[in-house]
């Protein structure tokens, strides 16, 4: 679209027409990238495969950790119910708390890749600004838990048109979500969970934090106070959780062509 705006400009009878069609296109790029559940900019998971859903799963995923206060206590809470999750850890936080990121995986659960710090501009970087950030991450991360994670969420949800090839080259999927609790921001905990639970169904992704945890009038993180009730929620409805890892596939491996019918036949 911009090399061909370009093109007409050339004309100046059309000028107007290349500045509007310009700003079009940089419109629908800028939205595209500013609503994190959106696939206009590549493959953007939002739930778990059909496979999955049919078998009752939903996948719960923290962000931003791992923080040495709220984790933990994530943790045995988890335990407590015999649920999974899965963490989206900014790596420098990680690199900084090497044995509670490896406590997360000893105890079932799945490490995923949030970038490295977390950088409020990410949406605005390049190709190399994207490889740096995000190989740096893979590379602490991997070192960390001895798995490499191959599931990527953005930073705020928000990316351009250059982050997708940047994950491909590195195995990843970016992951987004079905519904979020916005408990970085609500210090109500009635409220994050009733929008975690309304039409919760199978298949779905939810989002919460266990890092930058927004507390409530008790000075209590509200991610502590909504956790139980959801796991009990999900038990009641039936819903088993599991880990991103447990229910995608690696990205190459979603990739990979489906052998022929008759392939393998004759041979031997």
């Amino acid at each position: 679209m911009h090399v061909g705006a370009a093109a007409l400009a050339l004309a100046p009878g059309l000028w107007p027409f290349a500045a509007g069609a310009v700003i079009a296109n940089q419109a629908v790029l800028t939205a595209a990238g500013l609503w994190p559940r959106s696939t206009l900019l590549g493959p953007n998971i939002t739930r778990l495969p059909p496979a999955s859903a049919a078998r009752g799963e939903i996948a719960i995923t923290l962000d931003d950790g791992p923080d040495p206060e709220v984790t933990p206590a994530v943790l045995d809470q988890l335990d407590a119910a015999g649920a999974r999750a899965s963490f989206f850890c900014i790596a420098a936080r990680a690199a900084a708390q090497p044995a509670l990121t490896r406590e997360i995986v000893r105890r079932g659960h799945a490490v995923q890749n949030h970038s490295f710090a977390h950088r409020h501009h990410f949406a605005l970087l390049g190709p190399r600004g994207f490889a740096a950030e995000i190989g740096r991450a893979q590379a602490v991360l991997a070192d960390l838990t001895g798995c490499a994670p191959h599931g990527f969420r953005a930073p705020a949800g928000l990316r351009n048109p250059l982050l997708d090839p940047v994950l491909h080259r590195l195995n990843l999927q970016l992951v987004s979500w079905t519904r979020r609790g916005f408990d970085t921001r609500d210090p109500d905990p009635a409220r994050v969970l009733q929008r975690l639970t309304t039409k919760l169904a199978a298949g779905d992704i939810l989002l919460l934090h266990d890092g930058n945890a927004r507390r409530s009038a008790s000075g209590r993180p509200v991610v502590l106070d909504v956790l139980p009730r959801l796991l009990q929620h999900c038990r009641d409805a039936g819903l088993r959780t599991v880990t991103l890892d447990a229910a995608l596939p690696p990205r190459r491996e979603l990739l990979r062509p489906s052998p022929s019918p008759t392939s393998g036949r004759g041979q031997g």
